[in-house]
């Protein structure tokens, strides 16, 4: 569902898309060359160049319900942050219900979604919540939540890779590994065309929605490479500052670049 509508060298230079808040003067830049080493000082998570776009577009023309959204946030972010901790989760996941419902619980889409995370009654049942006219646990943000949490985790257990997750959210796992098949890869940017329209656009809703509440990205706005690479880039800035350490360079890295390497050979 849509919201507002229907639902290695270490310390190379790489391009850098830098972020500003909509409420600030600055917008989107894109294609700017910033060291690594700045780029974890400022605390930045990159925007991939394909999303810079859309996302100020978003934003932009959004900005009005975002605003609304965000001052009727605070108590049902406080759940869904309690949740998604206790499950081991991001809490930026809850950027989610917003790209969902608009943080909604009584929004009923068209096939039958309700709530704040757009449940099936099929799916929620699965996921352990009650639904019948006198008590649909669907509308409760608490229990609600708890079911999309579980369901995000295994998600991410089955593709290991948060875009992905939210496109499966959206269109379900089926049409996401067929994309994987169509494209020969795993990377959301290079898969994106074989996605239903709405599964691709639902993906962007949620990394613009999550830039504009937080300025800044997370391991959820990350493909699985891009991940894997800012990891590695923070053990490196973090080893930087601290200075050589007792401990064999592979000892750190090794797993990391294991990873990456069989990341970028799938395609990644």
């Amino acid at each position: 569902m849509a919201v507002f509508g229907s639902h290695l060298a270490l310390f190379i230079t790489i391009p850098f898309i830098s972020y500003q808040h909509p409420q600030s003067n600055n917008i989107l830049q894109d294609d700017m060359e910033t060291p690594v080493s700045s780029i974890i000082a400022a605390n930045k998570v990159q925007l991939n160049k394909n999303a810079v776009r859309f996302v100020r577009n978003y934003i932009q023309k959004n900005n009005g319900e975002l605003v609304k959204i965000k001052q009727r946030s605070m108590s049902p972010f406080k759940t869904m942050d309690m949740v998604f901790r206790k499950y081991g989760l991001p809490v930026e996941l809850k950027y989610l219900a917003v790209v969902e419902s608009e943080l909604n619980p009584r929004a009923v889409s068209c096939v039958g979604a309700v709530g704040p995370w757009q449940l099936m009654p099929v799916t929620a049942k699965l996921l352990g919540l009650k639904v019948t006219p006198a008590n649909d646990e669907r509308k409760q943000y608490h229990k609600s939540t708890k079911a999309a949490a579980l369901y995000l985790r295994d998600l991410y257990t089955e593709f290991g890779d948060w875009l992905l997750v939210m496109a499966a959210y959206n269109c379900g796992p089926g049409p996401v590994y067929t994309a994987i098949h169509k494209s020969g890869s795993r990377n959301f940017w290079n898969l994106q065309a074989y996605l239903p329209g709405e599964s691709r656009e639902h993906v962007k809703k949620f990394i613009a929605t999550h830039y504009y509440f937080e300025g800044n990205g997370s391991v959820t706005t990350l493909t699985k490479a891009e991940n894997i690479k800012y990891s590695i880039m923070q053990l490196a800035a973090s080893a930087k500052e601290k200075g050589p350490v007792p401990v064999k360079r592979e000892a750190i890295y090794s797993n990391e670049l294991l990873s990456f390497e069989e990341s970028v050979a799938y395609g990644n």
